[in-house]
């Protein structure tokens, strides 16, 4: 999650990355503390389950992870999610919940950009619920490893 600003948001995803062993990345600057009680509240009780890392900003998080295909999730993807074949020791990018990816970012990647489809009259979906989609087919396309 590259700026994350809405904490239940982000504890949602804590919750998501620890039910299904993924590994929470969080670039920095955050709309919240990480002690903050709606981000724990949302997380429940699954913190202990959670891999989570925090960097500085992106250029922290691209030198400290130089390898692996990013997928990067904007309403300006010009190919749906499930379209995407995802490869193992990859990472899903989804930008701030109130402007999404920096133009930056998506210029960076931008054949590896996807959308969720949805109605033209919608803008866009919640960023938690956006992350759960797309980390489940990404599960679903690779048999669910490690998952019952």
């Amino acid at each position: 999650m590259v700026e994350p600003e809405i904490p239940p948001n982000t504890g949602n995803v804590a919750r998501l990355c620890a039910a299904t062993g993924a590994t929470l990345h969080l670039v920095k600057p955050l709309g919240f503390e990480l002690n903050d009680k709606y981000l724990k509240r949302a997380g429940l009780d699954y913190w202990h389950l959670l891999d989570i890392l925090i960097y500085e900003n992106f250029l922290d998080f691209e030198e400290k992870n130089p390898v692996g295909p990013r997928y990067l999730a904007t309403t300006k993807g010009e190919r749906a999610h499930s379209d995407i074949r995802f490869e193992q020791g990859g990472y899903f990018l989804f930008g701030k919940e109130t402007k999404g990816l920096a133009p930056e970012i998506l210029a960076k990647y931008p054949e590896t950009t996807m959308r969720l489809p949805m109605r033209a009259e919608a803008r866009s979906l919640n960023l938690s619920n956006s992350v759960a989609v797309v980390v489940y087919e990404a599960l679903r396309q690779w048999n669910y490893p490690g998952l019952v």
